[in-house]
Formats: C-alpha cells, sequence, structure tokens
C-alpha cells in the first residue's frame, strides 16, 4: 500500500454514513460473528449469502468497490498461497491426471480449496469493510470497551499513534531521495550503492524511532503516568440502529444455521458438505 493511501485510508473510515456511524463495539461484533460463523461452516451457501450481505454494507458505507475490491486483492496472496497447494494434496477421486505420476488434482482437495477460498474472500471483505467504516483509534478504543487486557491495549494504542509518524518520516525520507535524484529501483546505478544507500536510509530511521520513543517516555513520565493510570474512552451510545444492525447480522447467522440444518439437500453443491 502506498504512503498516502495510509491517510487516505484513515479519511475514508471518517466518511458519514449509517454504517460509519454505528457504534465501534457494534461493528466489531458483527466482523467477528461473521467471520467465525463462515469459517466454522462446511456449506458454499454460508460464505456466499455473507459475502452478498457485506456487498449490500459496502454499499450502505459508500464505498468504492473497486478500491475495496483493489484492496482485497493485495491481501489475497497471503492466504490464496497456501490454498493454491490444495487440490493436489489430499486423497481422493482424481479428476485430472498431469504429465507426472504425482501430479494430480482429486475432487476432495478441489471442493476444500472452493471452501476456502470463498472463506478467505468473505473474511478478507469484512476485514476491509471494517478497516474502511472504523478509524484505527476506533477500532482500539471498541477493543478496550470489549475487555482487552491493559497492556496489550495500550501497546495498540501507542502503536496506531506512532504508525502516522512512521508514514510521515517515511515520506520526507522518500521526498529527500528524489529532491536528490535519487531512485532506488534505477538500474543504471550500481547495485551495491543503491543497497548501501538504502541500508543507511533504514538505519536512520530505526535512529528517528528510537528518538521519538525516548520523547514519548519522558513525556509520559513527565506526566505521571504509570501502570495504574486510567485510559481515556470516549463515551459513545449504542442506539436504535446499531442494534438494528446487530439483530441483522445475527438474523442471517440463524436462518443460515436452519437453512443448512434443515434444507441442505435442497440446494445442491451449495448445500453439500465440502470439509475434509
Amino acid at each position: 500500500m502506498a504512503i498516502e493511501e495510509v491517510r487516505n485510508l484513515e479519511v475514508i473510515a471518517s466518511k458519514d454514513t449509517i454504517i460509519h456511524n454505528l457504534e465501534g463495539r457494534v461493528k466489531l461484533i458483527a466482523i467477528l460473528l461473521i467471520i467465525v460463523f463462515c469459517v466454522f461452516s462446511d456449506r458454499l451457501i454460508v460464505p456466499l449469502v455473507l459475502e452478498i450481505f457485506l456487498l449490500i454494507v459496502m454499499y450502505l458505507a459508500e464505498l468504492s468497490f473497486k478500491d475495496s475490491f483493489k484492496r482485497i486483492a493485495l491481501l489475497l496472496p497471503f492466504g490464496g498461497f497456501v490454498i493454491a497447494f490444495q487440490p493436489f494434496i489430499h486423497p481422493g477421486n482424481i479428476i485430472w491426471q498431469g504429465p507426472y505420476p504425482w501430479l494430480f488434482i482429486t475432487d476432495t482437495g478441489l471442493n476444500w480449496t472452493v471452501l476456502l477460498f470463498a472463506r478467505l474472500i468473505v473474511c478478507l471483505t469484512a476485514i476491509v469493510i471494517l478497516s474502511s467504516t472504523s478509524p484505527m483509534q476506533e477500532v482500539v478504543q471498541s477493543f478496550r470497551k470489549l475487555g482487552m487486557p491493559r497492556d496489550l491495549a495500550m501497546i495498540l494504542t501507542i502503536m496506531v499513534r506512532f504508525l502516522f509518524i512512521f508514514v510521515d518520516e517515511l515520506r520526507d525520507i522518500r521526498q529527500s531521495m528524489k529532491s536528490r535524484n535519487f531512485d532506488p529501483f534505477n538500474k543504471k546505478i550500481p547495485y551495491k550503492w543503491r543497497v548501501k544507500q538504502v541500508g543507511y536510509s533504514i538505519a536512520m530511521m530505526f535512529l528517528k524511532a528510537y528518538e521519538k520513543g525516548e520523547t514519548i517516555y519522558l513525556s509520559m513520565a513527565s506526566r505521571c503516568f504509570s501502570d495504574n493510570s486510567r485510559l481515556y474512552h470516549a463515551k459513545t451510545i449504542i442506539g436504535k440502529h446499531e442494534y438494528i444492525f446487530l439483530a441483522c447480522v445475527i438474523g442471517i447467522v440463524i436462518v443460515l444455521e436452519l437453512v443448512v440444518l434443515f434444507y441442505s439437500g435442497n440446494l445442491d453443491y451449495l448445500g453439500v458438505s465440502l470439509s475434509l
């Protein structure tokens, strides 16, 4: 992700829509519920319906489908790399035989791959929606309100604050490189010299991070901060819109579970268990 996209994401997450204005804890609980239910289900109908619901939420949040799917595509290789091997490593009826005896695809492996890919798409879509409708600080505060351990909450709070400082420092370094007509990807410049200059820049980032950390520590100590200090919580109210949204998510989960239990035989491939 480009440097400016980090700030653009915060701007997008601060928009004024019916989804953005939902209380942070409600959005977090709803997204976690969708992810957990999708991961533990072995019927293809579940991720299909959940993905349609998430696309409706994306529309209500006035998010760009193009930009959202670009972000999903950027995250896809992390899980897609593991999924790509699944058709070839599970026993079952061989439906394709390659030029080598060990290269083949089985029906069990292919079904498992389809299910894993559907789960991955739903999870990534849910994460993209959460990050696009909730500023980072709001997500951290939601975790804290839901009972996250105090020390972990403090680490996440400081990490979020440092992230944008790191982005600013990295942007300044890149601007300094451009002002000196230095391009680390320019093949006309000797490779060893480019690596050395990039190494100097990384070392400078570490030094600035250490200096900034010392400054933050002294600032906190001068304000008598300790383990017993109370963390600020912005007061938010859970209204009828939050209850309606959460009820919709829970209702969809219940309906899908009933459909899987009693009507999966009428759904053909969508209702077949694809687990190993």
